[in-house]
Parts: structure tokens; sequence; C-alpha cells
């Protein structure tokens, strides 16, 4: 396995009142070009958590004043050797809260609304649409952790290691 740099970060799901999914098409790397949810790296050196650095991405990329009671951890997604150039671990959270606009346009990129079946269309990381998203639509409410090895000539390696779905459909989504 190659020696790379280790890098944590954090993703927000966040949701409107009508369940439309807050994504924004990146202007820089990683994944620059493609949709997906806001978030960002942890400051390490600060010593952040990442349920601080969720809150402090919220409010850079959006505007939105959340505390880590407004949060739900989904997920937690490792990628080992993600395009050659790095580790990743991902802290995914569900914003419990619902957002009541689209924000501005960000050095970051710009944001849109989407409906659950309008995801399909979007260009994404293919393993957000192939095994992350997947992970957390069956999994929102609950808690899942996966992680990847990713193979520069071959198909990425995924292993869910744990899966907690929601206890009950009857209980009420945030």
């Amino acid at each position: 396995m190659a020696v790379l740099p280790y890098k944590v970060a954090t993703l927000l799901y966040c949701f409107d009142h009508d369940d439309r999914t807050l994504l924004i098409e990146r202007a820089r790397e990683p994944n620059k070009g493609l949709w997906s949810p806001c978030g960002g790296k942890l400051k390490q050196d600060l010593g952040e958590s990442p349920y601080d650095c969720a809150c402090r991405e919220a409010f850079e990329e959006t505007g939105l004043v959340l505390s880590p009671q407004d949060l739900h951890l989904t997920g937690l997604v490792s990628e080992s050797g993600y395009e050659g150039q790095a580790h990743w671990l991902m802290f995914l959270f569900e914003v419990t809260r619902r957002i009541d606009r689209v924000p501005p346009i960000h050095p970051e990129g710009r944001f849109g609304l989407f409906s659950r079946a309008e995801l399909d269309q979007l260009a994404m990381p293919a393993s957000d649409r192939t095994q992350i998203w997947p992970l957390f639509w069956r999994h929102r409410g609950g808690f899942f952790a996966a992680r990847c090895q990713c193979l520069n000539s071959q198909p990425d390696q995924w292993v869910l290691e744990q899966s907690s779905p929601r206890l009950s459909m009857t209980h009420p989504q945030f």
C-alpha cells in the first residue's frame, strides 16, 4: 500500500422542507465539476472535532448556524488510496434542521436543491453514486460504517463494516 497523506473530512446532508437535497457543484479539487454534499476537512492542527468541523463548514459554505445537536452522524467512510493521492476518513452528517433557501454561490462552488430522483441525472463521483448515496438512503436515521480500498487499475473494493438502519419506519424523520 502506498504511503499517502491521511485526510479527515465531514460531509453535510442537508434537506429542505420538500426533502430535496442540497448539493454543491464543486469549483475545486477534489471532485471539481461534480455535485456532492457540502463539507470540508477538519482542522487537525487545532484538534477540531468532526462535529465542530461540520458546524464550521456549514456556516462557512452556506451561512447556516448549527450546533452539534443539529447533526445526526449517519455514516463513517474510510477510503484507502482515493485517486492514488490520499487516504480519507469521512464523517457523514445529516443536518436535522431543514433549510429554507439555496445558499449563494461560494468560492467552493454553486449550490442546488435536488429531489432524490434528480440525483441520478447529476454528474457526481462514481463512488458517491454507486456506494455512498445508497448507503446513506438505507441508513438515514440510523448508522453505517464502510471502507473502500481504491485500486487504480481495478474496481474499488467496498466492505460494509457496520449497518444499523433506522429502527422503525414509523418513527418520524428528524
